[in-house]
């Protein structure tokens, strides 16, 4: 099975379109843990197991990890996620990307050291950039391409000389030359839904990471209805909704879990109100 059927999948276990992203910060762990990155694992297991049945996928990022020597916690909530929420895939969000051989070591780091399902990747060295990862069959490569930051129009939105923004060049690499395995996504933010739907109409087969929702302010159901499509009941290709820091930090307190659940809950609405459910 591969990382897309992986998507459709826990979306249809889940009814849900929400991904919760994994970054924690031990100055926001509530009560005691406050402070403590020894707490990284607990923390993050306690979200996982208040929502693994209302997610179609988790994003733990590497670097709320790696900052705080927290390597080894990762991969135990990597191995604790497939174990408790098997059919939940995990995208490691690293955004690498180099060449050669040192793009060999970041797709063993990401696929063989922390067992992810699907990691972030840079495409802007090329191809064979992503080759080394391409080998790994069945695992997602998710490629930045309309991030949700104010500074990537610094130069996804730049035009080429055919006339096309590099985003949407990217795009139409990713759709047309680059994919022959299936195994390519897109990052697209959901502060930009027109260029959502402008890249679900350049690459119509593609799973599309967005972030954006919550904390960043981006438009649920105008996400939802850029970028999520549906022929004869199924789902053309899955749209992966990330939210991290207005589930993790819901709450303050003790029922920090519990609270996390309540916003996991009402975002996976949300989302399946926007198409129909």
């Amino acid at each position: 099975m591969n990382f897309t059927d992986q998507l459709r999948r826990a979306e249809g276990l889940n009814d849900s379109l929400l991904c919760v992203g994994l970054d924690p910060e031990p100055m926001k762990f509530p009560g005691t843990w406050k402070g403590n990155a020894v707490r990284l694992f607990d923390f993050c297991a306690a979200i996982v197991d208040a929502t693994k049945d209302l997610v179609i996928a988790f994003k733990p990022q590497i670097a709320y990890f790696a900052a705080q020597r927290g390597e080894e916690q990762l991969e135990r909530l990597i191995a604790y996620i497939h174990r408790v929420a098997p059919e939940v895939p995990v995208i490691l969000d690293a955004k690498r990307g180099d060449i050669g051989s040192t793009a060999e070591q970041y797709a063993r780091e990401a696929f063989e050291r922390y067992q992810a399902d699907a990691v972030t990747l840079s495409p802007f060295m090329g191809f064979d950039s992503l080759e080394p990862y391409l080998r790994y069959a069945g695992k997602g490569l998710i490629l930045l391409c309309r991030t949700s930051n104010p500074g990537g129009s610094d130069l996804q939105a730049q035009r080429l000389a055919g006339g096309e923004m590099l985003y949407e060049h990217v795009a139409r690499l990713a759709h047309e030359s680059w994919n022959g395995g299936g195994q390519l996504g897109l990052v697209v933010g959901a502060t930009f839904p027109a260029e959502i739907e402008r890249v679900r109409a350049l690459a119509p087969t593609l799973p599309l990471l967005i972030p954006g929702v919550g904390a960043q302010g981006g438009d649920a159901q105008a996400t939802v209805r850029a970028g999520w499509r549906q022929r004869d009941g199924q789902t053309v290709a899955p749209i992966i909704v990330n939210s991290s820091r207005a589930v993790l930090y819901a709450s303050a307190g003790d029922d920090f879990a519990a609270a996390a659940r309540r916003v996991a809950n009402a975002t996976r609405d949300e989302l399946n109100l926007a198409r129909g459910r």
